[in-house]
């Protein structure tokens, strides 16, 4: 197969793009390597994460529909795996208009081309974060998504209406991901586990929201990918599902891991709950299970190889 994979100079993009390629996959990647955070970082995810990996990089903007219908029109396309997006709940306060351009007009653009050039499976990134302030844990695929409460959890419920749309009248297949806080080695600088091991390393001062009274479902980046790669291969006619951990852990232990690790105490600085955070994420993962996945990597080994690629690459 030949997979488009949007945002494949990103954390999980990057990650998925080596686990196709290793299986046998081709592989074209899209992305536009913005300043969110430090490009050199996505530049090196390619240039060094990925080294000896053949695969063809386009170096451009999903909103920008004349770019992509190029790549479809010489590529010949057979999936795709639509990871490009502006992540981060709290940059989005600050820029929702940027956040619906990029998530909302360029995912329909992918859309639109996968309905034209016959696409046969539209894989897509959601995020737990659609499910807002709700009450019941764990979050369940049936729950209701109908109160985000921030423009980028609005920006991926958008997302999973969009593609219940080309779902139901294009008969495209689209599965959407509800992502659980991601975590791994080349992740991202603005992620709590990268700000956490850069602070206490240089002996900085790491702020705690909810005074630490938070808990997430964390899922390493290798069970994301696998999980990717399982419902890539369905072709379901159209899901939404959830995909994470299965332990939920708090905030203190995950910190007290990356301490054990670093070999060093974090300066705690505890703080009120951020504006469009939510104080826990945990995800019913069954639906995601009967197809085959499981979540096969505990805190203590992910975060492990995290700080020990963190210090590789920054040589400390």
């Amino acid at each position: 197969m030949k997979i488009l994979v949007t945002g494949g100079a990103g954390f999980i993009g990057s990650n998925l793009t080596k686990k196709l390629i290793d299986r046998g996959d081709e592989v074209v990647v899209v992305d536009n390597f913005n300043d969110y955070y430090d490009p050199k970082l996505k530049e090196d995810r390619i240039k060094i994460f990925l080294k000896g990996y053949k695969f063809k990089l386009y170096r451009g903007d999903i909103r920008d529909q004349k770019f992509l219908d190029k790549i479809f029109k010489k590529e010949k396309i057979d999936k795709i795996v639509h990871l490009a997006a502006m992540a981060g709940v709290r940059y989005a306060l600050e820029h929702p208009n940027l956040y619906y351009e990029v998530n909302v007009l360029g995912t329909q653009n992918l859309l639109d081309l996968a309905v034209k050039y016959k696409i046969k499976n539209f894989v897509y990134a959601s995020s737990s974060s659609v499910y807002g302030n709700n009450k019941k844990l764990p979050f369940s695929e049936s729950d209701s998504v109908d109160n985000p409460i921030s423009p980028y959890a609005a920006s991926k419920k958008t997302n999973e209406l969009q593609a219940h749309v080309y779902s139901h009248v294009y008969k495209l297949p689209t599965t959407g991901l509800r992502f659980f806080t991601v975590y791994g080695p080349w992740g991202r600088p603005d992620m709590a586990l990268f700000l956490f091991t850069d602070a206490i390393i240089k002996g900085k001062t790491i702020n705690v929201y909810n005074r630490g009274k938070m808990s997430r479902n964390f899922t390493y980046v290798d069970d994301i990918t696998s999980g990717i790669l399982t419902v890539l291969d369905k072709n379901m006619a159209y899901q939404v599902v959830n995909i994470g951990g299965d332990k939920e852990e708090k905030l203190t232990r995950f910190i007290e891991v990356i301490e054990n690790n670093i070999g060093k105490k974090a300066m705690k600085k505890l703080l009120p709950m951020q504006p469009g955070d939510v104080p826990a994420t945990v995800a019913d993962i069954r639906k995601l299970r009967k197809l085959g996945w499981k979540p096969t990597t505990r805190i203590e080994k992910g975060i492990e190889n995290f700080v020990k690629w963190y210090k590789e690459y920054y040589k400390i």
